[in-house]
């Protein structure tokens, strides 16, 4: 199971300085992105990115919070992003954001929030589904054991319809929910404040 420290910060010092400390502990860095419009809050520019010394060394995951995905893969590339994840919310054809996705060759996920059903609208191409474990967005929510319920789900979608996506949980996840996450066979980790802890009582 792989574990990917989040980034999500409204102002771009703090991001900034977040990035640096874990930027030589990982190899995948997923940045979550919120226009304002999709999700009250906004997140910092995005571009901004490239004034980070050294984050070219990393792979960027782009968390696309944010009304019509599709209008930000370009941005997304101008960061050299390795991989781009739309909130399912938010898309209109989830065929068109993964193909348009892919064949700029980063790799593509979809994300879909605590309540948002889980269908079988999946794009064989998809290379991650996210779940997450709790509200998206700004606030202080906690985890939402319903998550476990919706791996389950999603597990049986990828064995029935022969898909090849992994798995991924973000949202308010501690050390103490790991091993249950691993044992429902979520493949990667999404994680804030808690990374080193998570890390650590792992390894």
């Amino acid at each position: 199971m792989q574990i990917i420290p989040t980034i999500f910060e409204k102002e771009f010092l703090e991001a900034e300085r977040r990035i640096k400390l874990v930027k030589d502990l990982t190899t995948w860095m997923q940045i979550d992105v919120i226009d304002g419009k999709f999700l009250s809050g906004k997140t910092f520019e995005l571009e901004l990115l490239t004034r980070v010394e050294g984050i070219e060394k990393n792979l960027l995951d782009i968390h696309l919070m944010v009304e019509n995905p599709i209008k930000w893969i370009n941005k997304c590339l101008f960061t050299q992003a390795s991989r781009i994840i739309g909130s399912v919310e938010a898309i209109d054809d989830r065929d068109e954001f993964v193909k348009m996705a892919k064949d700029t060759g980063m790799e593509v996920g979809l994300g879909f929030d605590i309540d948002t059903e889980i269908d079988e609208k999946i794009p064989k191409e998809t290379d991650v589904i996210l779940l997450m474990a709790r509200k998206a967005g700004f606030g202080n929510y906690k985890f939402d054991e319903r998550v476990y319920k919706r791996i389950e789900r999603l597990v049986k979608i990828k064995k029935d319809m022969d898909l090849d996506f992994l798995i991924g949980v973000d949202g308010g996840i501690k050390p103490s929910v790991v091993d249950e996450l691993r044992k429902a066979k979520v493949d990667i980790i999404y994680c804030g404040k808690y990374f080193m802890e998570i890390v650590n009582a792992i390894n």
